[in-house]
């Protein structure tokens, strides 16, 4: 392939050992899943080489497919996974044809490949780490193929480049096998052989995320949303002047804005404020993305794909204000908390070192503490991965030798994250009015005073980040806090050129097709497909479905299943209808909601 240049906008000088102006930009799957996206992408890398940097592009897998890879590694085991490998084909082939490329010459390699795993695994009935690594690279490594043979369509110069031959992976303490093929950390040590060998070639560079090579050989992943720590990895072994990571959102906000339409932009952070707040329940970027960006001084920028003119959050060590300030109102759920207690610890030399290294044991990892005479409470660092029941009992079975255990699963964490969060407890102290009515089984104030923390109940966070929002949060724009959500949507966002209605951009095909009738009702599959995609990027959702009576056309109804949205019916004959579609298809995958409820329609 041809070599393509990266870049990104920063305040940060060119010096010596920058002087290739290296520019990391990552694009997440959302932004790299339809041709309208692309269009905005390649806008962007001619502007970044236009501006003087190169770039180096940083590529997901298209939006769903990790999901998709995962649960067709789950239907393997089983046995049948025909049904779930052919909707990944088809989807890339989809996106191919939309991107004017021909996918079946380009990806036919990939594809016998993961045939092949596939079949290894339905014959054995079991999947290894390294297997498991193998089918989910796939991915990556199919999406980034197509992204560089379009934008050298397109009449840029592009390499595309295995990240597997410059990410390695280090040893982690306590870290078992599953974790280090699944969840593998990198070195990320300037690498100025790395900066020659790539300045050598024209044009930008196109990488994956997600994606290294350990040392002997094998394969790893960096772990879910492991794609930004991979653009960081980067960024650091290139000295980059600048990290951007692309994404549908535009920037970083003060609450979850999908609860808090109020919750205001972000303008700028420190990279500490951007680790708690990703640390702490941010879902725009990677907790580990943070580190290897801070250590090497490398500003950070979250951008907006829908709306690339928008600055977005810039994450730098100047914090923007050092006033003491809440930044942001975040939440995490599914929180294992573990009570320890016995009367015995109280000036008991060595207790902590002795419980605390039963978790060691277990390799489980503490997050939050809680002391006091007689108990200590900790809650339990998720990882990548959900604890399962077996870890706990038997963590239960170590800790009893010491003292009394009490287990809370499914419990949530609410963080206030700021600077200089004790000097604001005057302020803050009225609002804490809100916990009243709620059981708190854990309160944790951060030794780096970035943030204040509530164990509490499952299904509290939500309806508590409104109230200490409405209670705490920004109230105006300044030098810290932008636009609010609501105002962005409605102010910014219709403006984009690339955010036209689709039948304006089709003025053309609909002129065509009037002229063949006197009157057509006309849907168009690539905006149902956005929607459809843009819905399944949504966090913290269990399931999706598309109602059959919005529109039962069968084109429609191919194009909303091959995004792996499920369908809700009202009606046996809806059933019937949709299995005519896809006689393969899950019975799981669809949700039967009679509308009068007769008990020959449940008993159907």
């Amino acid at each position: 392939m041809n070599t393509v240049k990266q870049a990104t906008l920063s305040s940060r000088p060119a010096t010596a050992a920058n002087d290739h102006r290296w520019l990391v930009m990552k694009f997440g799957g959302t932004s790299v899943s339809s041709v309208q996206r692309w269009e905005t992408i390649r806008d962007l890398v001619r502007e970044r080489q236009t501006s003087g940097y190169r770039p180096v592009v940083v590529h997901s897998a298209l939006a769903g497919v990790s999901n998709r890879l995962q649960a067709v590694l789950t239907a393997a085991v089983e046995g049948d996974c025909r049904h779930q490998c052919e909707e990944i084909i088809a989807l890339h082939m989809q996106l191919a044809a939309d991107l004017g490329i021909d996918g079946q010459a380009l990806l036919t390699g990939f594809i016998g490949e993961l045939e092949q795993l596939l079949a290894g695994i339905r014959l054995i009935r079991e999947i290894s780490p390294r297997v498991h690594v193998k089918v989910m690279a796939l991915g990556e490594l199919m999406a980034s193929t197509l992204g560089a043979a379009y934008l050298q369509s397109q009449g840029l110069s592009v390499t595309w480049t295995d990240a597997r031959d410059i990410l390695q992976t280090i040893d982690v303490p306590h870290e078992n096998e599953q974790s280090r093929y699944l969840s593998a950390s990198c070195a990320f040590d300037t690498d100025e052989s790395l900066q020659n060998r790539l300045a050598s070639s024209d044009g930008v560079i196109l990488t994956q995320g997600f994606i290294a090579r350990n040392p002997d050989g094998d394969s790893v992943l960096l772990g879910r949303g492991g794609s930004d720590t991979s653009a960081a990895y980067f960024a650091a072994k290139l000295n980059a002047v600048g990290l951007e990571i692309w994404t549908d959102v535009p920037g970083m906000f003060s609450a979850n804005p999908h609860l808090v339409s109020g919750a205001r932009l972000l303008k700028t952070l420190s990279y500490q404020e951007a680790q708690e707040i990703a640390s702490t329940g941010g879902s725009v970027l990677h907790p580990r993305c943070i580190r290897p960006v801070r250590m090497h001084a490398i500003p950070l920028r979250v951008r907006c794909t829908l709306q690339p003119a928008l600055d977005g959050t810039l994450i730098s060590a100047d914090p923007g204000s050092d006033a003491p300030a809440v930044k942001a109102i975040s939440s995490r759920s599914d929180i294992t908390v573990v009570s320890m207690e016995t009367v015995g610890m109280w000036h008991e030399v060595g207790f902590l070192a002795e419980a605390f290294r039963c978790f060691s044991d277990m390799g489980l990892s503490i997050d939050l503490v809680s002391t006091a005479e007689s108990n200590v409470t900790v809650t339990l660092d998720m990882g990548q991965e959900p604890i399962d029941s077996g870890t706990l009992a038997r963590l239960c079975q170590l800790l009893e030798r010491l003292c009394r255990v009490e287990i809370i699963t499914k419990a949530e964490v609410v963080s206030l994250v700021g600077q200089k969060i004790r000097a604001m407890l005057h302020e803050i102290g009225p609002a804490f009015a809100v916990f009243a009515e709620h059981r708190i089984h854990l309160v944790s104030q951060a030794a780096n005073d970035l943030n204040l923390s509530f164990v509490v109940e499952e299904g509290q966070a939500h309806r508590l980040i409104k109230q200490l929002h409405h209670d705490l949060g920004p109230t105006r724009t300044d030098d810290v806090f932008g636009p609010t959500w609501a105002e962005l949507q409605i102010d910014s966002l219709p403006v984009a050129a690339d955010s036209e209605p689709w039948w304006v951009q089709k003025r053309q095909q609909l002129l065509e097709i009037g002229a063949e009738a006197a009157s057509s009702y006309v849907y168009d599959t690539e905006s149902i497909r956005g929607a459809c995609e843009r819905l399944q990027s949504l966090k913290n959702i269990d399931q999706i479905f598309y109602a059959i009576k919005a529109n039962s056309h069968p084109k429609v109804l191919r194009t909303v299943e091959a995004t792996g949205i499920n369908f809700e019916c009202v009606s046996p004959g809806e059933i019937a209808h949709v299995l005519a579609q896809f006689p393969d298809l899950d019975p799981q995958r669809i949700l039967f909601t009679p509308n009068f409820a007769p008990r020959e329609e449940y008993a159907y």
